[in-house]
């Protein structure tokens, strides 16, 4: 059992790392809609790429305000509420499995 508590641990850093790559992403996203990059930069493309499919839900809601976009902000809660739920779990069966 002690390998499957290990492997539980490993998958919650796994799954830590990949919402802490999010988050960079999402920043940079950010960034890149205040300054005028180039939509045809290979590097701008993938940004949009990764980000579209975690932004594409809260852009429907009216989050809109004096031409401020609020919907990034939504989507960071959700993925800090996402990951702390998925990371808590994890570790948390790691430790059951452990006793």
């Amino acid at each position: 059992m002690f390998v499957v508590s290990e492997l539980l641990q490993s998958l919650a850093l796994l799954v830590s790392l990949v919402f802490n790559i999010l988050y960079f992403i999402l920043v940079i996203r950010i960034i890149l809609s205040w300054v005028n990059a180039d939509p045809y930069n290979e590097i701008v493309q993938i940004i949009y790429r990764v980000s579209d499919p975690i932004l594409w839900p809260f852009k429907k809601l009216p989050l809109r305000v004096g031409g401020i976009d609020f919907s990034p902000i939504i989507a960071f809660l959700v993925l800090a509420f996402l990951r702390n739920f998925i990371v808590n779990i994890l570790y948390q069966l790691a430790y059951r499995i452990s006793s």
